[in-house]
């Protein structure tokens, strides 16, 4: 009978120490910390927790979780920048930005990138929370975030049209709670993030009735502008370039030459002469064909058989297999300065993509220990780093075209757009084509800027560039606040 009831006792204690593994609904957690930024001192509040998203009939029916920094000794906070920070996938966290990029805080990486132990965080001296405030949000099942009521409609959230809704929606009550209405705003998005905050800036204006100050575009997708065809086999030709200069493929005139000279080069051949030769297709003359194919060669590192083989259409993943073949290395696909080994040098494309691997090496021990350890935010929630997001409705994805609308709508709107030229994933040609096609008219393009780094998708992982990306986005919210007083008009 003792043992009976010593069973019975620890079944009942179990039970009542357990817990579910979900996520509180509501949650806020504040500390006090202080970061060197430039040389100078700047106290700030950490904000984690969690806000709801609500259905039409205002219950919940799920939560984001997000991260709010915000310089404590600013009185004057009308007129203290705001900048909202998503990244992308979709699926993908807020962490590349937050502990990488803007955040008071970073990764413990070397200078050019790749993971190092003991793994952790340290102070950010490049930070921009010198001159504004910054929030991280986590969209649906990424992060902390999660759906909390299991009747939703999963289609509410996942989906191109829907996660610019319920985000902007989030944003409006977020920006509420927080009193920066009357706050200058920014969004910043990465990657997929920027066809979020190109199709939030049309929402939260048209919809939310919030305009903005600014949005930055890092490493954009292609935000729903057509390229099919001879403009995207084309296209391609910079990023081989850059990319092979860098390994040091290209012939040694250009070798000597720096990176921006030879891009400069092989940008107008794209465009004044390998288009219209790819245009022909067929009807190409013999001499027309054999001096792409030359050119080509010479711009990308790949011989000129396997191009004529191509037919001049030579795709992403079959470079990054082939450019270091005779080496026994591939090279990476969202940052093409790392490199790969796969299980054989043949084949069409490499095994994995060797960039990632490495950043999640580094930043998912960081980004838990920083939660738990320095913010005190704990719970049983596994942090996704990447989270179960599909399907993903990709129709009605417009967004370059809802940002010029929202750029037309508000004069005060300007845009920035930051890429790395080894950036296999979002070229950085195909950003500056975003922007040359965003508004045809041309009306809108002095509110418009492009700034190029020596690294790849995440450029600011590089150490040279991390100071560079950031100086870049504190001069542009400088540049885009206006004098007091300033009308919004034509």
């Amino acid at each position: 009978m003792k043992i009976k009831a010593l069973i019975a006792f620890l079944a009942i204690t179990t039970s009542v120490m357990a817990q579910d593994r979900k996520i509180d609904v509501e949650s806020k957690v504040v500390t006090n910390h202080e970061v060197t930024i430039k040389g100078k001192r700047v106290p700030y509040s950490a904000t984690v927790g969690t806000q709801p998203v609500w259905d039409n009939n205002g219950d919940p029916i799920a939560t984001l979780f997000y991260t709010y920094y915000e310089r404590t000794d600013v009185k004057d906070k009308d007129s203290r920048p705001l900048v909202i920070s998503f990244n992308g996938g979709p699926g993908s966290a807020s962490v590349w930005m937050h502990l990488a990029y803007t955040g008071p805080r970073i990764l413990k990486i070397d200078d050019e990138g790749y993971p190092i132990q003991p793994y952790g965080v340290k102070d950010n001296p490049n930070s921009i929370l010198d001159v504004a405030d910054i929030v991280f949000v986590n969209p649906v099942n990424t992060g902390y975030s999660r759906i909390t009521d299991p009747k939703a409609n999963r289609s509410t959230f996942f989906g191109v049209r829907q996660d610019i809704a319920y985000l902007s929606e989030w944003v409006n009550t977020f920006v509420t709670r927080a009193n920066r209405w009357s706050s200058p705003k920014y969004l910043i998005g990465e990657s997929y993030g920027t066809t979020r905050v190109g199709g939030m800036a049309y929402e939260l204006q048209n919809n939310q009735w919030m305009y903005l100050n600014g949005v930055i575009l890092v490493s954009p997708t292609d935000m729903g502008i057509d390229r099919s065809g001879p403009v995207e086999a084309a296209n391609r030709l910079p990023y081989f370039a850059a990319t092979a200069w860098y390994h040091k493929q290209l012939p040694s005139d250009l070798q000597s030459k720096d990176l921006l000279e030879v891009l400069d080069e092989v940008e107008s051949y794209a465009i004044n002469k390998f288009i219209p030769v790819l245009a022909k297709g067929a009807w190409a003359t013999e001499s027309e064909k054999n001096e792409a194919i030359k050119m080509f060669a010479r711009y990308s590192g790949l011989d000129e058989e396997i191009i004529r083989q191509h037919n001049l259409d030579v795709p992403y993943n079959f470079f990054w297999k082939d450019l270091l073949r005779h080496e026994g290395h591939t090279v990476g696909r969202l940052d093409s300065r790392y490199k790969g080994i796969d299980r054989m040098d043949a084949g069409m494309g490499p095994d994995f993509n060797a960039e990632l691997t490495s950043w999640l090496h580094s930043f998912t021990p960081a980004i838990n220990q920083y939660f738990m350890n320095e913010l005190g935010y704990k719970t049983d929630i596994k942090y996704n780093m990447f989270g179960p997001v599909n399907p993903w409705d990709r129709s009605g994805d417009n967004s370059a075209e809802s940002l010029r609308k929202a750029m037309a709508m508000n004069p005060y709107l300007k845009v920035m757009t930051q890429s790395g030229y080894y950036d296999g994933a979002t070229t950085y040609f195909n950003a500056k084509y975003n922007m040359w096609q965003t508004d045809p008219s041309g009306k809108l393009k002095d509110r418009m800027s492009f700034k190029g780094y020596r690294s790849g998708h995440m450029m600011y992982l590089r150490a040279e560039d991390l100071a560079q990306s950031n100086e870049d986005i504190r001069e542009f919210i400088k540049n885009s606040i206006p004098p007091a007083g300033t009308p919004a008009k034509y």
